[in-house]
């Protein structure tokens, strides 16, 4: 069960990560992160109506909180480089701290998942090095020549995923779905307080607004499915299946948006499977 919500949080993750770039195109970055905060309250209202047996204890409100103040600067990190990167280079660059930061803490707390797990772990991460580093020489070309700053914005997202993940499986099976309450609280509340400083434009483009809600929706709805996941799993195991996250980016960018997919890109997407079978298989 643990391993199917994990690979679902990978295909939600991807497709709001693909939803929420393809916004920040025609948008302010502050406006798509700000809005699909917003529109995340919808799914966590209809989440917390199902899951209603809660009993927080303080930490797990303080961890929550803190998870939602990392998770906004990763979201805004990642949608800025994807404004301005191909998302089938800078999505697979944040897996990696999203994938190897869960996984050493949760090996050094004491996991200890199957071999063949393992070995499937390694075969996952070495899907997502190929499928960041795999793309069309034109592709990664572009980037680096339109700036480093996308490929470096990517990198510190995907340091603050990695953080999220760990912040969210801290949290007490007993609490809920508070922790993601409070995670709400306080990202809504640091993006109330730079609205008041900066008075930063918050109107969208006309035909945005489907994207960006499309990216709120299901960024909350990969949130919640991880937090089912962390609790019914290893975290070294759940987290590198939901760092899977950039195929569905690369698949859609590929389907949408035309981006081509370089040979070792498709191998790594190939590759991705392979570890998920194994993983599974332990």
């Amino acid at each position: 069960m643990a391993l199917a919500l994990g690979l679902a949080v990978a295909v939600v993750y991807g497709t709001a990560d693909f939803l929420g770039g393809l916004a920040t195109r025609r948008n302010p970055t502050f406006a798509v992160v700000a809005l699909s905060q917003v529109w995340g309250l919808v799914v966590l209202a209809a989440a917390s109506a199902v899951v209603t047996d809660a009993t927080p204890a303080p930490r797990d409100l303080a961890l929550g909180a803190a998870a939602g103040v990392i998770g906004l600067l990763g979201v805004g990190l990642l949608y800025q480089a994807l404004s301005s990167g191909s998302m089938g280079v800078i999505a697979p660059i944040t897996a990696v701290g999203a994938a190897v930061l869960p996984l050493a803490w949760g090996l050094g707390s004491g996991e200890r998942p199957a071999v063949v797990s393992l070995v499937g772990v390694v075969v996952a991460l070495v899907a997502v090095a190929l499928v960041a580093g795999g793309a069309p020489p034109g592709a990664a070309a572009a980037v680096a020549q339109r700036s480093r700053g996308p490929l470096g914005l990517a990198i510190g997202a995907g340091a603050a995923f990695g953080v999220l993940f760990i912040l969210l499986a801290g949290t007490g099976a007993g609490a809920g779905l508070s922790p993601l309450v409070a995670a709400r609280v306080a990202s809504l509340a640091v993006l109330a307080v730079a609205v008041l400083a900066m008075r930063p434009p918050l109107r969208l483009a006309p035909g945005s607004g489907a994207a960006v809600a499309g990216a709120g929706l299901l960024d909350m709805a990969a949130n919640v499915l991880f937090l089912l996941a962390a609790r019914r799993g290893l975290l070294s195991l759940v987290a590198v299946l939901a760092s899977l996250y950039p195929a569905a980016t690369s698949v859609l960018a590929r389907t949408v948006l035309g981006e081509r997919l370089g040979r070792l890109q498709v191998g790594g997407l190939g590759l991705a499977l392979v570890g998920l079978v194994l993983i599974a298989a332990g």
